[in-house]
């Protein structure tokens, strides 16, 4: 049931989403909706949730089927451009745009997720510097900064165009700046 309300508030944002909305894709009963998540803020809360694990965990899979730094930057890159991301982009990218401006509680989720894929930029950065693949005249935090710039741009990107290659092209400009 959550990760139907995930997918849902995913493609239609928090504000566009009503009671009815979560009751019928989820399959369930308006009181068995309270009686579990308790109110929409709640649910969304914890959809939001469910979906930084999601990502964390496809994250870490990505680092632990590669054998080397560049590889895993390319994938992780090639998971911002997958299929499953045209349509709805990237959930938190997705919340902060629509309510971190007006909401702090919102902000600061965001804020927590970004600060999180920068901490794990940094250390595949600091991976590949380490064994002669990317460059090291440059601070590892501050290109992760630069390249979580990028993946949450392609994100926005990827919701605009189908123009594939032009996202291919940013992707690889972006990875070479760590060579």
């Amino acid at each position: 049931m959550l990760l139907k309300a995930m997918r849902y508030f995913w493609e239609y944002g928090y504000e566009k989403t009503s009671i009815n909305d979560l009751v019928d894709c989820m399959g369930i009963h308006r009181r068995s909706m309270y009686d579990t998540f308790g109110d929409k803020r709640q649910l969304f809360q914890r959809a939001v949730e469910r979906y930084r694990r999601l990502l964390n965990d496809r994250f870490q899979t990505i680092l632990a089927s590669t054998e080397t730094a560049k590889q895993s930057m390319q994938n992780l890159f090639g998971l911002v451009l997958g299929d499953d991301v045209k349509s709805m982009g990237c959930l938190i990218v997705n919340m902060a745009v629509e309510l971190a401006p007006r909401d702090p509680e919102v902000d600061q989720m965001a804020q927590e997720s970004f600060a999180r894929l920068e901490g794990h930029l940094t250390e595949l950065i600091r991976k590949g510097q380490a064994n002669g693949e990317f460059a090291t005249t440059y601070d590892a935090r501050e290109r992760a900064e630069s390249l979580h710039n990028s993946l949450i741009g392609l994100r926005v990107l990827a919701r605009t165009t189908t123009d594939k290659s032009k996202l291919q092209r940013i992707a690889a400009t972006a990875i070479s700046s760590l060579q």
